[in-house]
């Protein structure tokens, strides 16, 4: 018990420190000894982040994340089921091509990605900013693995009762892949609002900036110091929807990785 206390403190420590510096002045921020608990705590950092173009760029990184978490969800979903449970020519093949790509780091094909991108004059839109992300690799894997855990004798019952394909995934196999769909969401959604290196190149304007990319830009003071005040209240800010996103897919999350664990 005593552990888990210490390994909870040390955990949510650098969340405490976010919060308690988002209520500092600049010279209070990086003081030492450091001041533990703001002693004159201030709204000035909150009141300079939140300038008119803070709300749309917390509007981008929201639609941008939300948008692709559910393509990646549906995509990953019916492919992973396919590759699990449908029988035909180069399904092993492809399912191997989909674990390669997971080596693969997202700088090798960043160049070709960008060349296509541009030619087909997607260049600082949502769709620059989402469609790279639908072909996540990982997502069709962990589905993938997920369909197995679907028993065949319901596929079976339900074409006997004339179930279609898609009236079989929706209300068969869904159901039980649920917990492995509100993991892949949790994953997703994080990774989106996180990727600031695709969204620093797919982007030119300030109008199609994320949350990420514009803090970062606000965060630069005068002779490029840091203003860690604001830096830190504009990272409370980028990391609440994160929050509650994984508290609505909580129990989706802990299914899934139980699920995981005893599975075989």
């Amino acid at each position: 018990m005593i552990i888990l206390i210490g390994l909870t403190i040390f955990f949510l420590f650098p969340f405490y420190w976010i919060l308690t510096g988002s209520f500092k002045l600049q010279e209070v921020a990086i003081s030492i000894p450091p001041e533990w608990f703001p002693m004159s705590p201030t709204l000035q950092n909150y009141r300079q982040l939140f300038v008119p173009l803070t709300g749309r760029w917390f509007f981008n990184s929201v639609f941008v994340s939300s948008a692709t978490t559910i393509l990646v969800c549906v995509t990953a979903s019916l492919s992973g089921y396919a590759l699990a449970k449908k029988k035909f020519t180069g399904m092993h093949f492809i399912f191997m091509v989909f674990v390669a790509a997971m080596a693969l780091p997202k700088q090798v094909i960043l160049i070709p990605l960008l060349k296509f991108i541009t030619e087909l004059g997607l260049m600082d839109s949502y769709a620059a900013l989402i469609l790279p992300a639908v072909g996540w690799p990982f997502g069709v894997f962990l589905m993938k693995q997920f369909s197995h855990s679907v028993p065949v004798e319901l596929l079976e019952s339900a074409r006997i009762d004339g179930c279609g394909e898609l009236r079989t995934f929706v209300s068969i196999v869904l159901p039980i892949i649920k917990p492995g769909v509100g993991a892949l969401a949790i994953f997703t959604f994080i990774s989106s609002w996180n990727d600031y290196f695709s969204q620093l190149i797919f982007t030119n304007s300030e109008h199609m900036k994320t949350l990420p990319l514009g803090l970062a830009a606000m965060s630069q003071g005068a002779e490029f110091t840091i203003n860690y005040g604001l830096l830190m209240a504009g990272a409370l800010l980028a990391s609440l929807p994160m929050i509650v996103v994984f508290l609505l897919f909580q129990s989706y999350f802990t299914q899934g990785v139980t699920m995981g664990a005893v599975k075989g």
